[in-house]
């Protein structure tokens, strides 16, 4: 793949009516999609990447002989917390209030993105360094620093990676996983020099000279900054402790090092109690890298004197959240603690990649979670981008029910456009299905029709718009008698 942005990948825009920022990707999925599978390195790198995580996975899983007992906590913690999300959200502000930090409330992405920057502005700074975020990805909050001449440096090093292609994420964990080695390192030889320190000479593609080569980079980063904006994975209610999980360490020098720390957090990370996390801290590292325990776990409360930060800012942001909730069938796709588990058993995503699906959550729980975040009318291919083969029900550490969700989506994309052609065809399939004789007279003329198109007892390409079908299936010919024919020939005299 080249250094640019896919066709596909879309800087982050607001969907209209309001209801957030996403990247909507056009095409949409299926000719994204289309593309993507064009591209045999993609696919290859893809591959060999979902493969090692999800072995790894199944590994560390199976050590663990209560492994079912804590999905079926997590998912029980999370309905349960989001029944009662106001009160935990409350208690949530009184603690971090309490802590010495301040809580700001952002009903959608302008409102956010408004908040962060005029807290940089404050501090007088220019440029940020930042945690993974998925949240900050999904208010578009880089790109609106830079329109306001502040820059943020991505520290993770996967993140930078993208950042200094010019690039999206395709991942949830692995936001490079589109890349390999050697186009890493050409990355880092072309573009490093322009955002900091340059690529040493003579950089090969070894996993540990192309991290050396990152830690070099940052370094000057994290010595300098004054302002570091994060994401969270969960917040504690009952403390006002916030969490961030992580594996290269990054992280933990932005947490740290700066005098004013920012983060971003959606309003669905919140638990209620300190214990909760324990069966999260099980879950999430062995789902998403196989890891048994994450390598940095930082968590952090208000602040304190002398040590770390001494400004402390939570933005809660909403964008959508609160319309997910509402849905009581939908809701079950905020419990998603961002472990990529389904995206790495994931068919479709295997061999599509991330930025098909157009939006800074890809996979299964990208095409349940977007539609629900921005409307569907603004994500309408995303519930089809799914076989329904149910492996990502099967990994998802906190029991979340995609293909439910799925079909659940796919009938209010049907019902919110009422004359298109599939909404039409399930009508009059309702019509004939219900009536005998003209579910007979059906039968008769598609086994006519399909046997004079058939050719070596099978049917090519069907006409028109039968043709979407055809394309890709191959189809036998029709029996030249029907079962229904042959039992009235048969059966019927034995009743």
């Amino acid at each position: 793949m080249t250094g640019k942005v896919p066709t596909t990948a879309k800087a982050p825009t607001t969907a209209p009516g309001g209801r957030g920022v996403v990247w909507l990707g056009s095409p949409s999925f299926p000719d994204a999609a289309r593309e993507a599978l064009a591209n045999p390195q993609l696919r290859a790198n893809l591959k060999r990447a979902t493969t090692t995580i999800r072995d790894k996975r199944l590994t560390v899983a199976a050590e663990l002989d209560d492994w079912e007992a804590l999905r079926e906590s997590a998912e029980a913690i999370k309905r349960r917390t989001a029944r009662h999300l106001d009160h935990h959200l409350a208690r949530l502000e009184e603690s971090v209030t309490a802590a010495g930090g301040t809580v700001h409330w952002a009903a959608d992405a302008a409102e956010a993105n408004r908040i962060v920057t005029e807290l940089i502005r404050a501090t007088g700074e220019r440029e940020v360094v930042k945690v993974k975020s998925m949240a900050t990805q999904e208010i578009g909050l880089n790109e609106h620093l830079a329109e306001a001449g502040i820059t943020a440096y991505e520290t993770d090093l996967a993140e930078l990676i993208v950042q200094l292609g010019d690039d999206r994420p395709s991942h949830i964990l692995v936001p490079a996983i589109h890349r390999n080695r050697t186009e890493i390192r050409d990355l880092f030889v072309a573009e490093m020099g322009t955002w900091g320190r340059p690529a040493p000479e003579g950089l090969g593609d070894d996993p540990k000279a192309l991290a050396d080569a990152a830690r070099l980079h940052l370094r000057e980063k994290f010595l300098t900054a004054k302002v570091a904006v994060s994401g969270a994975n969960f917040a504690v209610a009952d403390t006002g402790t916030v969490m961030v999980v992580e594996s290269e360490g990054n992280g933990r020098m932005c947490l740290t090092l700066p005098e004013t720390l920012i983060t971003v957090m959606g309003i669905e990370k919140v638990l209620p109690t300190w214990t909760d996390l324990e069966v999260f801290l099980q879950l999430l590292p062995r789902s998403s890298t196989g890891e048994r325990m994450n390598p940095y776990t930082s968590t952090w409360s208000g602040v304190t004197e002398g040590d770390g930060p001494q400004a402390f800012h939570l933005v809660l942001l909403d964008n959508g959240r609160t319309d997910t909730l509402a849905d009581t069938l939908g809701r079950q796709a905020l419990a998603c603690i961002r472990c990529s588990a389904c995206l790495n058993v994931c068919p479709v995503y295997e061999r599509t990649g991330g930025h098909a699906y157009g939006s800074v959550y890809p996979g299964p729980i990208g095409a349940v979670l977007t539609p629900q975040l921005v409307g569907v009318e603004n994500a309408a291919s995303l519930p089809f981008a799914s076989t329904l083969c149910g492996a990502c029900y099967d990994a998802c550490p906190v029991k979340i029910n995609i293909p439910e969700v799925l079909t659940h989506l796919r009938a209010k994309v049907v019902e919110a456009r009422p004359k298109r052609a599939e909404a039409l065809a399930m009508k009059a399939a309702a019509t004939v299905l219900d009536s005998p004789r003209l579910l007979a007279a059906a039968q008769k003329a598609a086994s006519l029709g399909g046997r004079a198109l058939a050719r070596d007892g099978r049917i090519g390409r069907l006409p028109g718009p039968l043709n979407s079908w055809s394309a890709d299936r191959d189809t036998p010919a029709p029996p030249a008698e029907s079962f229904r024919t042959w039992w009235r020939k048969n059966r019927e005299g034995d009743r």
